[in-house]
């Protein structure tokens, strides 16, 4: 039978409760379904009713272009209007320092940058930069911010937090959150990850024998990524509910669930602090989605897995494989009363509630108007801006800031790659060195930013003719690119190769400049000591002109450290650091 949708274009709660009546159990699982695009076809969106869909680090369409990506999410919500309430699908990514899976989309500074800018106005301009570019592909839900607050640099999601610091992370993390849901119809917000997942010990990572690969479960390189934090309900209320409490109160819709531990238990069956604390205590009404397969590490048995995760009020499950699986599962267990039909209205009704919030009821698809915005000089020039704002002068003994009519040597792996300044979650997963998109590497926006461009000689290692002898020598050196717990390392000095290049330049200059491209501070005592100045420019993206923009005095250096900067691996996490009698290298908010 055909049934009718709601007569208003923005349905009212009582329009949500009407349709609710109408659905068949499996019109409200499949609402309950987050699928990834590699895995589902379209027509399966209209066969098991899918609630949504999602691109993964890397989920791009061939070719990797705005108009494929449009194309492509189109196809997908195309078929979820064909099934017979015409309930529209919700497209999801991991947008996380713009469009970042799109070629050719403006790639921001991560958080760790901007959370050194502190500027609220900034975040939010950023937020809504990148919603209009997911606008302009149809999707409608951005898998962003992460409102982690990491306590150990060693974590290789290091990066996606903006700070140490709870309330820099709150009043970042609520900008992004309005940034985002700005205009109408919205691109809706999802604050991650619920929570603590920044206060997990080192050695806590867990390998699980029932599952295999890199995103089902740490494969012996994770060791603080998806751990356990240790500690009792008091320290993870300072630290880590704060954000939460204000996203919600600033209008977050959407929460996602980590893939750590609180004390043993996954949070991914965590009733307590998902259903008490969070919908209960917090009064949140929006939806609580999954991450990544993470249900499937909560018990070895699935359906225990599957039926523990929603009764913790978990309300969509990001599968993201296997959805024919977890809808037969959740069906089986629903039919069986281990899942109340209650349980499963209330999802559904959240996400629901959510959808007419968004306005996919009205206009289900985004503004093809807007593809001219994926890349735009707009939003390179805001990106540029970023960088700038984000750059921290740690050191400066009279180099700084350089006459453009000065002779410069250039050097290291970090002056002219595009991939290794965006960092991880950039075209895929883990990101990738070289030219992997569109942009302007430093090297490029000092050539483009002098008179003279021949003035700037370049060699990659440092290796310049021996008679070379430069007033001032630039070597931009780092970490390679990295995500999640692939990330996780308990040695953060620089490599042996960037420590090479820095020692061969400093034979060729009179005054040289480090700049350090990194996801988190990294163990400089000997490099700072080589240097005449040192920036950490962080994850900058890809607008490598705002880096020439500070070194040439275009723009003063405002930047100021979101993390403590340790003197020595022994030092770490944070809490060790604080009581350790010599002091970190650089303290919070420190910037020349």
């Amino acid at each position: 039978m055909q049934a009718t949708r709601p007569a208003v274009s923005r349905p009212t709660e009582a329009d949500i409760d009407a349709l609710l009546r109408q659905m068949t159990l499996d019109e409200k699982i499949g609402q309950m379904t987050q699928a990834e695009k590699n895995s589902i076809p379209p027509e399966d969106v209209a066969t098991y009713f899918l609630g949504s869909v999602l691109s993964g680090g890397g989920g791009n369409p061939d070719p990797n272009t705005p108009a494929a990506w449009a194309a492509m999410v189109r196809a997908y919500q195309d078929a979820a209007l064909k099934t017979r309430l015409r309930i529209p699908l919700i497209y999801g990514v991991d947008a996380v320092h713009g469009h970042n899976n799109v070629y050719g989309a403006v790639i921001f500074p991560h958080n760790i940058g901007l959370g050194a800018t502190r500027d609220r106005d900034l975040v939010q301009r950023i937020a809504n930069a990148t919603s209009r570019e997911l606008m302009a592909t149809h999707v409608h839900f951005n898998f962003a911010p992460a409102v982690t607050v990491p306590q150990d640099i060693r974590w290789g999601r290091t990066y996606e937090g903006y700070s140490e610091d709870t309330d820099l992370v709150t009043a970042l993390g609520t900008a992004y959150v309005q940034g985002t849901q700005d205009d109408d119809p919205r691109v809706l917000a999802s604050v991650k990850h619920y929570i603590a997942d920044g206060g997990t010990s080192w050695g806590t990572s867990k390998t699980y024998e029932w599952l295999t690969g890199n995103w089902q479960a740490p494969d012996g390189k994770y060791n603080i990524d998806q751990g356990d934090a240790e500690m009792d309900e008091a320290t993870l209320r300072e630290l880590f509910l704060p954000p939460y409490r204000a996203c919600i109160e600033a209008g977050a819709q959407n929460i996602m669930v980590s893939f750590s531990s609180w004390l043993g238990l996954k949070m991914h069956a965590h009733s307590y602090l998902i259903n008490d604390v969070l919908k209960g205590e917090l009064g949140f009404q929006g939806f609580v989605i999954s991450d990544w397969m993470a249900i499937n590490q909560i018990d070895k048995d699935y359906p225990t897995s599957v039926i523990t995760a929603v009764n913790a009020g978990l309300d969509m499950i990001m599968v993201p494989y296997d959805y024919k699986l977890f809808i037969s599962t959740l069906k089986k267990a629903v039919e069986a009363g281990a899942v109340s039909l209650a349980r499963i209205d209330d999802a559904v009704r959240r996400i629901l509630r959510v959808k007419a919030w968004v306005g996919l009821f009205e206009q289900p698809f985004g503004r093809d108007d807007l593809l001219t915005s994926v890349g735009s000089a707009e939003h390179r020039q805001l990106a540029r801006e970023a960088v700038r704002k984000s750059a921290v002068l740690l050191k400066n003994e009279g180099v700084l800031p350089l006459a453009k009519t000065l002779p410069l040597i250039v050097a290291g792996r970090g002056a002219d790659d595009i991939g290794m300044q965006c960092g991880g979650w950039t075209i895929s997963w883990l990101g990738a060195h070289g030219a992997t998109t569109i942009g302007t590497s430093i090297l490029d926006g000092l050539r483009q930013s002098v008179p003279d461009p021949a003035l700037i000689t370049y060699d990659q290692q440092g290796k310049f003719a021996a008679g070379v002898k430069a007033p001032v020598g630039i070597v931009v050196v780092g970490e390679s690119p990295y995500a999640e717990g692939m990330g996780d390392s308990n040695d953060l000095h620089l490599a042996a190769e960037d420590k090479a290049v820095i020692e061969q330049t400093r034979q060729h200059c009179d005054k040289l400049i480090v700049l350090l491209i990194s996801g988190r501070p990294l163990i400089i005592n000997d490099e700072l000591a080589q240097a005449d100045a040192f920036v950490a420019l962080w994850l900058p993206g890809t607008e490598g002109g705002g880096v020439a923009d500070v070194l040439l005095g275009a723009a003063p250096f405002t930047g100021k450290l979101s993390y403590t900067w340790p003197r020595r691996m022994d030092q770490l996490p944070l809490k060790t650091l604080k009581q350790d009698p010599d002091g970190p290298l650089f303290p919070f908010g420190f910037g020349l």
